[in-house]
């Protein structure tokens, strides 16, 4: 075995940063059908809080420690925010421009990037993609300060708690990170695409089980799809295979369409993106969003 060498050339690497944030908005049903840039960040905390022991004690000695479970939460600051935020922040707008105070707080989605370097490349090396789930904003003060001969902008603080949501073969979870230097550049780029948007979709923060589909993972070790049949909804093929993880993966996936004709009006397949964000359906020529009109 060789022995253990510190800080070699290439492997000095640190974080940095945070750019790419992104608010999404939930639909009815739950689903984070809906993001908005969200510039002027400047600072994101994250704040996990329990995972704390409770020592037990029997027969006169300390016989085991019960872990209690963790939470995840954390601060958000920015010089703005989305006109999206009003209604996570406690604001009714009842016509655009005019804001009522003390509403109920809603709860959001939230993406944000940091950066990875290294001693050889710098920032440029990579960066982490972190989805933050169940959101939800606490009042926080905001301070508005006379112009002086050394002026600042207003910095706003937000606190945030998390509720976290389902994943498959773990604990539920608020949080999620991508390394960019690890994964797939193809899955990658499809949660990306997911995340973002492009000209055909909307920005959308997948559930976790989709995120972990785009990139080959998934319960039981499935393979991707190769197929898929038309239906209310339809089915993949072969049996028990994973789905493309989005709309925007099942385009670049080469999934064939049963039937190879347009499918019926309704008649769709659903991608591991939830809801009907993440339908999608065969119109004779190419995938195209939603079931078939």
């Amino acid at each position: 075995m060789p022995a253990l060498v510190w800080d070699l050339v290439g492997e000095r690497y640190y974080e940095t940063g945070v750019d790419h944030g992104v608010l999404y908005v939930p639909d009815e049903a739950g689903v984070y059908a809906k993001g908005v840039a969200w510039n002027g960040l400047t600072t994101v905390t994250e704040t996990p809080s329990g995972a704390e022991p409770n020592a037990q004690y029997a027969d006169n000695i300390k016989y085991l420690n019960l872990i209690s479970v963790e939470q995840f939460g954390g601060t958000i600051d920015a010089f703005t925010y989305p006109a999206e935020f009003a209604e996570f922040d406690g604001l009714g707008v009842p016509v655009p421009g005019l804001f009522v105070g003390q509403q109920p707080r809603k709860t959001f989605g939230l993406s944000y990037r940091t950066k990875v370097g290294n001693d050889l490349l710098g920032d440029s090396y990579g960066y982490k993609l972190h989805l933050v789930y169940g959101c939800i904003a606490t009042p926080s003060e905001k301070a508005y300060n006379t112009i002086n001969d050394s002026p600042e902008a207003i910095a706003f603080s937000w606190t945030i708690s998390t509720t976290p949501v389902l994943v498959s073969g773990f604990n539920p979870t608020s949080l999620i990170v991508i390394d960019s230097s690890e994964v797939e550049e193809a899955g990658l780029a499809s949660l990306e695409a997911a995340l973002y948007g492009d000209t055909t979709s909307e920005a959308t923060l997948p559930l976790p089980d989709a995120v972990i589909a785009m990139f080959g993972g998934g319960s039981g070790g499935s393979v991707a799809a190769t197929g898929a049949t038309a239906g209310a909804p339809g089915t993949w093929t072969p049996d028990g295979s994973t789905p493309p993880g989005s709309f925007i993966a099942l385009q670049g996936a080469g999934v064939t369409a049963t039937p190879s004709a347009a499918w019926a009006t309704g008649e769709y397949v659903q991608t591991g993106t939830s809801g009907v964000p993440g339908q999608a359906s065969w119109d004779g020529t190419s995938w195209v969003a939603g079931p078939a009109a």
